[in-house]
């Protein structure tokens, strides 16, 4: 149902700011420059930061995952230790190195496997939600699949076209937080079969056109479905 994230869209407050951080200091390439926004290649996903003069507006304290190639890691934490107080988690025997961005949101480069050079794709988004439940079900019927739950029972980790973790407010790795109005932007195979899947439960239609389909989730985030 859906294939594929197009894209994570973050608020940004100064752009000019926010640009250098992701292409002077992660490397990112800038595919699109407009007046409001910037759109970064980040892979196949692209991640544009846009200023806050209209909906949707972008995630806010957003905490996400950029992948980077296992051989690449302890150089990018040489590299950005040098200005950042980095903190380090271990899934397995993968590493993942956090920081945050001029606008506050959790950024995390982990290793994956990917071919890099550098970032290469985004692996993980954590939208913060009021009710787990309600919002589990939500996405499952999208087609991710629950494939872990927090010992503390705030968050569940689920499965799709990335990893997309449902938080109930709290403070994770880093003291990171989920976003909050964030907007998604998905491949789809089929985007009236997206909608139909959770049409009762959406807060609002905001497009809905034969190939791009925008509605708001239970708690507000933009997701858009277009033909793939």
């Amino acid at each position: 149902m859906l294939t594929g994230l197009s894209w994570l869209a973050l608020e940004a407050k100064y752009l000019d700011r926010s640009r250098t951080f992701y292409e002077e200091t992660l490397g990112l390439a800038v595919r699109e420059d407009r007046a409001r926004e910037l759109a970064l290649e980040t892979g196949e996903t692209d991640l544009v930061l846009r200023r806050p003069e209209e909906v949707p507006r972008g995630g806010l304290h957003t905490h996400f995952a950029f992948s980077i190639p296992d051989a690449e890691y302890d150089d990018w934490w040489d590299r950005l230790g040098e200005d950042y107080d980095l903190e380090e988690a271990r899934f397995g025997p993968a590493r993942s190195l956090y920081l945050y961005d001029p606008d506050g949101n959790c950024v995390e480069l982990g290793q994956q496997d990917v071919e890099g050079p550098g970032i290469d794709g985004i692996f993980e988004v954590v939208l913060e939600v009021e009710d787990l439940d309600q919002s589990r079900s939500f996405y499952e019927d999208l087609g991710f699949e629950t494939v872990d739950e927090g010992d503390d029972r705030k968050r569940v980790r689920l499965q799709g076209p990335m990893a997309l973790e449902l938080w109930e407010p709290h403070l994770g790795i880093a003291d990171a937080r989920g976003g909050v109005h964030v907007d998604l932007g998905f491949e789809s195979d089929d985007p009236g079969a997206a909608l139909d899947a959770v049409r009762d439960r959406v807060r609002s239609i905001d497009r809905e056109l034969d190939e791009m389909i925008v509605v708001r989730d239970p708690d507000g985030h933009f997701l858009t479905f277009r033909s793939d």
